[in-house]
C-alpha cells in the first residue's frame, strides 16, 4: 500500500508578484527550492494564509536569492502582493517507508523571504 505524505515545505513566505499574463505555474527563489528539497515542474499545493484559497500547481525556478515568490496565470487571482502563504510537495511512499520518512521543512523569513540561519 501507498500513502501520500509532505515530502517538503516552504512555511510562511510573502508572495512578491502575481502575473496573470504568464501561462501558469509558480516561481520560486532558487535557493528556496534548493533548502526545501523541491525541483523545478514539480506539483505543490499553495496555501494562503491571508484568504484560506488553496491551489494546486508546478514551480518554476527563480532568480537565486531574490526571494521570489510569482504566482503566475490563473493562479495570480488568488493571491495579492503580500500575502503569506505556505508551499507544499507531497510524495507517494510504501506505508512501511512513509513510517520513517521526514520531510524537508524550511522557515524563512516571511518578509524578506530569505533563508534563516
Amino acid at each position: 500500500m501507498f500513502i501520500e505524505v509532505v515530502k517538503s515545505k516552504i512555511h510562511k513566505v510573502s508572495v512578491t508578484e502575481a502575473n496573470l499574463q504568464y501561462v501558469g505555474s509558480v516561481t520560486i527563489d532558487e535557493e528556496l527550492m534548493e533548502a526545501s528539497n523541491i525541483i523545478e515542474n514539480e506539483k505543490v499545493q499553495i496555501v494562503n494564509i491571508n484568504n484560506g484559497e488553496r491551489l494546486e500547481t508546478y514551480v518554476i525556478k527563480g532568480k537565486r536569492g531574490s526571494g521570489a515568490i510569482c504566482l503566475n496565470g490563473p493562479a495570480a487571482r488568488r493571491v495579492a502582493v503580500g500575502d503569506v502563504v505556505i508551499i507544499i510537495s507531497y510524495a507517494m511512499l510504501d506505508f512501511e517507508e512513509a513510517k520513517k520518512f521526514s520531510p524537508t521543512l524550511v522557515f524563512p523569513d516571511a518578509e524578506t523571504n530569505t533563508l534563516v540561519d
